[in-house]
Order: structure tokens, then sequence, then C-alpha cells
């Protein structure tokens, strides 16, 4: 199974600061078995992120899309708006299920607005931008996750 990560963050993006959640899911899905083939931050820009969603999973790059920052209420947030912008079938118990797991140890995760959905033959699932977030999230849905894109992709 092939996996992308993309960190939209503009301050990552521009250098500025650390990719800390990035480098926490490629660690969390490679002691999974899955096989990273992209890995980049980019700007928190609803076309920049649609447009490389798109191409990922229309070009049969990966088989997983993997998304942190960008799912808050700031006003520059978007990554679940370009989420939905690209996907055919949401899959909107993923994010409702990572939401209620996080909220025993946070409120604060009412706020993060994560999508989730399938492009074709690729699942898109948004993570929180924190990185404590991220670990507690992604540890607990990877291997639904794995077996959701297993079915998509008719394996399972």
């Amino acid at each position: 199974m092939k996996a992308a990560i993309i960190t939209a963050n503009t301050e990552v993006y521009r250098e500025r600061e650390e990719d800390q959640c990035g480098k926490l899911i490629r660690q969390i899905v490679e002691e999974a078995g899955v096989e990273v083939v992209f890995m980049k931050a980019l700007p928190t820009d609803r076309k920049v992120l649609s447009t490389v969603f798109q191409r990922l999973a229309d070009n049969h790059l990966t088989d997983l899309i993997l998304t942190t920052g960008g799912a808050g209420c700031a006003p520059e947030d978007c990554t679940p708006e370009a989420t939905m912008d690209v996907v055919d079938r949401p899959v909107v118990g993923i994010p409702e299920v990572m939401r209620a797991h996080v909220l025993r140890m946070t409120k604060r995760t009412m706020l993060n607005r994560s999508a989730a959905g399938i492009r074709g033959d690729v699942l898109i699932v948004n993570l929180p931008g924190k990185a404590g977030a991220v670990k507690e999230c992604l540890t607990y849905i990877l291997p639904e996750v794995i077996h959701a894109v297993e079915v998509i992709k008719g394996e399972a």
C-alpha cells in the first residue's frame, strides 16, 4: 500500500517551521508497513491543495492521502474544503470517530473540521494539525483506514 503525506501549513511550506506532524505520520504509517511515496508541505491554499490531491489520485500515484493541518477554524484553514472539492464519495465516519476519540482528552477537538472521502480508488483523510492529536488519531484509525483502502481497491 502506498501513501502520500501532505502538510497544509504555509509556515512549514516556507521552511519557517519544522514539519513535526508530517514526520510523525510518516513514522506511524511506515511502522504499519505502508510505503510513503510522496511527502510535501504545501501552503494553506484551497486550489493548491485540491489540485495536488486530484493529481495524486487521478494519476494513481498513491492509494491513500493523509493530510495534516488546515482543518481548524482559522480564516486560512481550508483543507476540508479542498478535500471535499475533489472527493466522489465522503467517508464521514473517519473524522467523526477521530473527534469522538480525542474529545475524551480535550474539548477543543470540537473545533476540528477534518473531512475524509474517496476519489476514484484513493482514500483521502484529513488529520489534525497538532502532533499529539495526529498521534492519537492516526494510531486509533490506521487499521480501519488500511482495511478501507483494501476494500476500495477490491482487495478485501
